[in-house]
């Protein structure tokens, strides 16, 4: 199996399994985009590079692993010149994450989604709530749509989130910790969980954790201050084990305006911390059963979720349930059902090479 990336010197560079052949996608004009800010055109640019690699393997499938870069697999693949069988899986909402802009690129991306989608051979969706949206808006057949959920539940997972964690916050007699996992965009939408802890803690001695990193950081900043919660709000940035985290906090809370499948939120359930969402689209309500495992409030609304907070610290769901449920998340379901996909798209289903496109 060949792992075919356009950056091969990613932080889980060190993770890929020595059975599995790493091709970076090596051409000149990739090479001069180096800067983060170019990513998207260089994940664009990188379908030639990709065209060139399907003419010389030859692989009996292509799978895209993630939403953007999709296109650049599909349209990859017409420059081949060649009928490899294409797998793309789709991570993101596509109506949900397009539908408020008005900038031309991302307009034309969700037009290109759209009309390429049905190029496809198979679509593989982290819920069926995206399975619905690419139906609906892609006009991909449901037929071709298999959902599978992300398999974030693994072996290792409870002895990460029992890891060593050095914060004062976490010491004995200390106030609950309320704990948000993301990039620090739109998306996520920590401004409504900024709003919703303020709101808390006018009524009880509380702390926000915000773990991640990105450009809304001193947007989120600003709004702690003007709230006069900034000394009990931190943002560690990126942290490599946000379990260890997770085995702590008094409540998870996942306040984001759209999503493909949140990982997080089965991290944390398995880690037994109680859990909050947003009902946004989608993946949620599909992983907490409509609110058996854990409330949902609706997207934005801070003191609805302000209110789930309160009561949830006051009455937290039982770790041992919220476990049991995220260990149905689990890598032998989704290894299976990816192999049935992949092998349903191939001629020959005796032997089976496939290539993962992770750009």
């Amino acid at each position: 199996m060949d792992l075919v990336v356009a950056n091969a010197d990613g932080p889980l560079t060190a993770s890929v399994p020595n059975s599995v052949r790493l091709v970076p996608l090596n051409s000149r004009l990739l090479g001069l985009l180096r800067l983060k800010r170019l990513r998207r055109l260089k994940i664009s640019c990188s379908q030639w590079a990709l065209a060139q690699y399907l003419r010389c393997s030859r692989p009996d499938v292509l799978l895209s692993a993630a939403s953007h870069v999709n296109l650049a697999a599909i349209r990859a693949r017409s420059l081949s010149g060649l009928r490899i069988p294409l797998v793309v899986r789709i991570s993101n909402h596509l109506t949900a994450s397009h539908l408020h802009t008005f900038r031309p690129f991302r307009r034309l991306r969700y037009l290109s989604a759209c009309r390429l989608y049905q190029r496809a051979n198979a679509v593989i969706t982290v819920s069926a709530g995206l399975a619905d949206d690419i139906a609906l808006s892609a006009g991909v057949s449901p037929k071709r749509i298999t959902t599978i959920y992300n398999p974030t539940y693994t072996p290792g997972l409870i002895e990460k989130a029992s890891a060593h964690l050095d914060h004062p916050w976490f010491k004995p007699g200390s106030p609950p910790v309320i704990l948000g996992v993301g990039r620090l965009a739109a998306s996520k939408d920590f401004p409504t969980l900024v709003k919703a802890f303020a709101e808390v803690h006018r009524i009880r001695p509380v702390h926000l954790v915000i773990l991640g990193e990105g450009k809304k950081r001193r947007k989120i900043l600003a709004l702690a201050q003007s709230l006069n919660v900034a000394e009990d709000i931190d943002l560690p940035g990126f942290v490599n084990n946000p379990l260890a985290w997770m085995g702590r906090a008094s409540l998870f809370v996942l306040s984001s305006a759209w999503e493909g499948l949140p990982g997080v939120l089965i991290e944390a359930m398995a880690a037994g911390c109680p859990v909050i969402s947003t009902d946004c689209p989608s993946g949620p309500a599909e992983i907490l059963e409509n609110g058996k495992y854990g409330q949902l409030v609706p997207v934005g609304n801070y003191e609805a979720l302000a209110k789930a907070i309160i009561a949830n610290l006051k009455s937290p769901l039982e770790p041992e349930k919220l476990r049991a449920r995220a260990s149905e998340f689990s890598v032998d379901k989704a290894a299976d059902k990816y192999l049935e996909v992949l092998s349903s798209v191939v001629q020959e289903k005796s032997y089976l090479k496939s290539t993962i496109l992770a750009i």
